[in-house]
């Protein structure tokens, strides 16, 4: 099967590459855009509705879930339809679940077109644009196709408060999700210049696989989700528990013990012949699992970073939705730079140095806020740090698709986009979950040994407000706690004291969550020894005795023979 790709890739060389890289790359764009809009309009989007900010998070939940759960089989369907066909199909289902979101009276209606209908298209089309890319370009060129997709998904989650901002403020949310139709119609008239490999026969989907990787992950998701509001082990006040801990970790431990399964019914099903969602053998090879890697901590790190970032200028400095978006675009600029300079002036760099480079950006970009957050400072000090996150995020988008894509033979590049994208999310969620937990903790504990060693705050004040916010203190804006204070009758001098003793708390927990996020980078800097020295389809150095230097195993050789 791996060798029915190479006609297709040199067909598609030359004016054609272009329109199938911008068709792939605006789908990218779409699935990483609606969260990202969604986080900002959760507010508006809840009052049109007549519902909860609580209903509208829980559709963002089950989006995720739906999303996360489905990407291993979204990548096995590509093998049993033909990736291009499951691409069209997903974003068939997409639209009309855009359509049915731009449209819904009530949460239920959302619930079904958002949550539902394009998580599934999403679990379709995002692993058939993993294998579309290694059907449409040779392997010298998949590191700057990878990274232009790569990219595009990025700028989305950048953008997106800006975008959610500008509508829900000048127009209306539900004209996001209209405009998503239209360019979804757009991405299906230039799919049918994308060459394609054709389906697999005798390909079947396994059921039980399909239902024992789905409930896994959406189990280790959902608990990932819940540790925020629940706790990780201790558990929160009127959080559900078991045996005294809670309910997190016990979904997470379900979720892996069923995942274990997963993999052992996979292994059984390879060995008698039978059809499979993924070979678990695959996970055996380094340049994969190096690659896999870099995905998790990239997209922790970014998912972090895009929950600390936001919070600072919107709620610690009350910007508004879209100033707040003005402020994160440097990012999206360094990214691009990036994702299509490296491979164009360097298209034999080494793609191990390439990514810890990027990580190293990442994390002084980390480092750069953390030392910037003091008190008194303002939204401009988002920006050199933005810049150098968007740096690093550029370098490991320009390297780490086609490292991945590029370990295995084609026919499995299916598999592999499942994967990626099951790793993506994982890394998203337990980022976004990390930073949240931590900065709540490092909130809590600075606020009330403030208010206690604070003289203007009576002792009496001081002991209520740890009683009643024993389950950690909220990241609000001033104006929400002067109006709590005002009606819990705290005035004057105390109330100012309060006042600023939440504020140095809030810079606290910022800078614990970044400081994590911080060691967490300098981790994925040793963790990428996976990675290979030299770009895929590259020849191998040999030295005087004739053996390779460095060289990375070919898989399509590996596969031939």
């Amino acid at each position: 099967m791996a060798k029915s790709t190479a006609p297709a890739v040199a067909a598609t060389a030359g004016a054609g590459s272009g329109a199938i890289l911008v068709t792939l790359a605006s789908g990218q764009f779409l699935m990483a855009l609606d969260s990202s809009v969604m986080n900002v309009s959760i507010a508006t989007v809840a009052a049109d509705l007549d519902t909860s900010v609580t209903g509208i998070q829980t559709a963002i939940t089950l989006y995720t879930l739906v999303m996360a759960s489905l990407m291993i089989t979204g990548g096995k369907v590509g093998q049993i339809l033909g990736r291009k066909r499951a691409f069209a199909l997903g974003c068939i289902i997409y639209g009309c679940g855009s359509l049915t979101t731009s449209l819904s009276p009530n949460l239920t209606v959302l619930l079904i077109g958002w949550s539902i209908l394009e998580g599934v298209g999403a679990s379709l089309i995002m692993p058939a644009i993993v294998a579309l890319i290694a059907a449409n370009f040779g392997r010298s060129e998949r590191p700057r196709a990878y990274g232009m997709v790569a990219a595009a998904g990025a700028i989305a989650v950048a953008a997106g408060p800006l975008i959610g901002g500008l509508f829900t403020t000048y127009l209306s949310w539900r004209w996001v999700f209209a405009g998503e139709v239209l360019v979804v119609l757009g991405i299906l008239v230039l799919t049918r210049r994308m060459a394609d490999t054709p389906p697999e026969s005798g390909v079947r989907l396994d059921l039980v696989g399909t239902a024992l990787s789905a409930s896994g992950l959406a189990l280790v998701v959902y608990g990932i989700l819940r540790a925020g509001s629940w706790g990780l082990i201790d558990p929160k006040p009127e959080a559900p528990t078991l045996f005294g801990l809670s309910a997190v970790i016990w979904l997470i431990l379900a979720g892996g013990f069923v995942l274990v399964g997963f993999l052992a019914w996979e292994r059984r099903r390879v060995e008698r012949g039978e059809a499979a969602l993924i070979d678990p053998a695959m996970l055996r090879n380094p340049l994969l699992r190096g690659g896999l890697t870099g995905f998790f901590f990239q997209y922790l790190l970014l998912a972090g970073l895009f929950f600390a970032v936001p919070l600072f200028l919107s709620v610690s400095l009350g910007l508004s939705a879209i100033a707040t978006g003005v402020r994160m675009l440097p990012l999206s600029v360094t990214l691009l730079i990036a994702a299509v300079g490296v491979p164009k002036f360097f298209p034999d760099a080494n793609p191990r140095r390439v990514v810890r480079l990027g990580f190293l950006s990442l994390l002084l970009g980390l480092v750069t806020l953390l030392g910037a957050l003091q008190l008194g400072a303002g939204p401009e000090v988002v920006t050199l740090p933005m810049l150098l996150a968007g740096l690093g995020i550029g370098a490991l988008a320009s390297q780490l698709g086609s490292v991945t894509v590029s370990s295995v033979p084609d026919e499995e590049t299916d598999e592999v986009g499942g994967l990626q994208n099951t790793v993506t999310f994982l890394g998203s969620s337990f980022g976004t979950a990390l930073s949240g937990a931590v900065l709540i903790a490092a909130l809590s504990s600075s606020f009330f040994t403030g208010i206690q060693d604070n003289p203007a705050i009576p002792a009496s004040l001081s002991s209520q407000a740890q009683v009643e916010l024993s389950a950690g203190v909220p990241f609000i804006p001033d104006s929400q706690l002067s109006a709590a204070l005002d009606a819990a009758g705290v005035h004057g001098d105390t109330a100012a004291a309060v006042m600023d003793e939440n504020t140095a708390a809030r810079l606290a927990g910022l800078r614990a969550s970044l400081g994590v996020l911080a060691l967490l980078g300098l981790v994925a800097i040793y963790s990428v020894g996976g990675i290979p020295t030299r770009q895929p389809g590259a020849k191998p150095e040999t030295t005087a005795a004739g053996d390779e230097a460095g060289a990375a195993p070919d898989p399509e050789a590996a596969g031939s023979s």
